[in-house]
């Protein structure tokens, strides 16, 4: 039935006219949606069960710090690359970020990003999605991904439906570059998939320290052959590709790439349910304890 509906109701269409839709439970609560294909995709989403992961969550370390953003130029899904089974040399932070999903005035689905400030000491002025570092007071991964996002573009908490996790990607935190890279310093980011529920009462307040813009684009192209290049990389003796999306709106351009692409490419194939129509090609790897020049991470 599900399948049947996002079958008639395919996101991209002439423009759609709202129907308010009957709530549905989500997670031990009621959610409303205003459209059936947004309640549609929820309970899609709902079903959905990432690959099992390398890592046990009772093992993971609890963590201490807060600063820093979720950027990163490489990360690859976590079920794709293994990493040892050793709570003494593998314990990465723990991270989540917020793909919030809404309708578009065309019908289409599209996904909230943000461009970073051009202030930032890293990765700045490249676009990212809104998200951070886990915090102690955090009940869980979409807690992290809705407080760090209302903290970076003032996107209140209760305008946003969460409805999955994706499986969590594996990258390396700011900072750590060259010989000083091992297991430590290891982001595990959670991809949170919450829908907008009201687009009209989110009006973007970006935080300058961190954002110098707030856009949209739309999720299918990130498993669409089009606007895309790739570049080839090695690390380890692994070859794998980076994937860079071109994106105008507004007369402004912008280039989504890295772990940011890797994440939305993910997403989009879950929603859609269908493969990108391009070779990904992470690598087959498993991370090592110790750091030498054999483990520099491009």
């Amino acid at each position: 039935m599900i399948f049947s509906i996002l079958k008639r109701l395919p996101f991209f269409s002439p423009p759609f006219v709202n129907v308010m839709a009957s709530p549905i439970s989500l997670n031990g609560g009621s959610l409303s949606f205003s459209s059936q294909r947004l309640l549609a995709l929820a309970q899609q989403l709902r079903h959905y069960k990432p690959p099992p992961c390398s890592l046990d969550d009772n093992e993971e370390q609890i963590i201490e710090e807060a600063a820093g953003k979720v950027v990163s130029q490489v990360g690859f899904q976590e079920s794709v690359t293994p990493v040892v089974q050793n709570p003494e040399k593998c314990r990465p932070k723990r991270a989540a970020v917020l793909i919030c999903l809404f309708e578009g005035d065309a019908g289409d689905l599209r996904v909230i990003l943000t461009k970073r400030s051009s202030r930032l000491s890293t990765h700045s002025g490249e676009v990212s999605l809104p998200g951070g570092k886990a915090e102690e007071g955090d009940k869980d991964d979409g807690d992290t991904a809705t407080r760090e996002s209302n903290e970076e573009i003032g996107l209140d908490p209760s305008l946003v439906n969460v409805v999955t996790v994706l499986e969590p990607f594996l990258s390396k935190m700011d900072g750590w570059t060259s010989y000083w890279f091992s297991l430590q310093h290891l982001l595990r980011v959670f991809p949170v998939i919450g829908i907008l529920n009201d687009r009209k009462a989110f009006k973007p307040t970006p935080n300058p320290a961190e954002v110098d813009a707030v856009f949209d684009a739309p999720l299918e192209m990130f498993i669409k052959d089009e606007n895309r290049s790739v570049e080839e990389r090695e690390w380890m003796g692994e070859k794998y590709l980076v994937h860079f999306f071109d994106y105008e709106i507004g007369n402004k351009k912008y280039l989504i790439w890295g772990l940011t692409a890797g994440i939305l490419i993910r997403a989009a194939s879950v929603v859609y349910q269908r493969p990108p129509a391009f070779l990904e090609q992470s690598p087959k790897f498993k991370f090592p304890g110790v750091a030498d020049k054999s483990t520099v991470m491009p």
